[in-house]
């Protein structure tokens, strides 16, 4: 009988404490680089997975670079190219992280809440300290979260000719939308 209950409540806690961990595959992120004179550089991608600790407010991302889908397949081409995001010899940037003051977030009550994430972005290999702003939204128990921030091209080594003519921002708007 007493294996019986300690092994229910073993469970229990074990299951309270994997529900407080949360993951997706299908997160969102977009660039966006686009100026006045050329609106072309715009991309997504769909595919990117996600985790989040409600407890510790623990946060990380972790996207392929080729899977942001542009709608000129030349811009897509140079994107990966070794000049830019060199998708051969870096396949992935990621995001480590938290949320800072997570305690502000009431997990069990619907709303809206305001937040700053605070973390790591890895591009290129390069490895740079972001903070952002961030909105997470509390919904009949399911999270979600959105942030958009800016980043500097030169930072992660993102340099070129089309940068110099002002046909691509050299601090382009990356967003993130996550449904966990």
């Amino acid at each position: 009988m007493k294996k019986t209950i300690l092994s229910l409540s073993f469970f229990a806690f074990t299951a309270t404490v994997m529900a407080q961990k949360l993951t997706t595959s299908s997160a969102v992120v977009t660039f966006d680089a686009t100026t006045p004179k050329d609106a072309l550089p715009k991309a997504e991608n769909k595919t990117v997975i996600a985790s989040f600790d409600k407890t510790t407010g623990a946060l990380a991302f972790e996207a392929a670079v080729n899977n942001f889908a542009f709608t000129n397949p030349m811009i897509q081409d140079h994107f990966n190219e070794e000049k830019w995001m060199n998708s051969a010899a870096f396949p992935k940037f990621t995001f480590i992280g938290k949320i800072d003051k997570i305690s502000k977030i009431n997990f069990t009550k619907d709303g809206t809440y305001d937040v700053e994430v605070s973390g790591n972005i890895n591009v290129k290999g390069v490895s740079q300290p972001i903070n952002a702003p961030a909105k997470v939204t509390v919904k009949g128990g399911a999270v979600s979260a959105t942030s958009n921030f800016t980043i500097k091209l030169k930072d992660f080594g993102i340099t070129g000719q089309a940068i110099d003519a002002g046909k691509v921002a050299e601090k382009p708007t990356v967003a993130v939308a996550v449904q966990f």
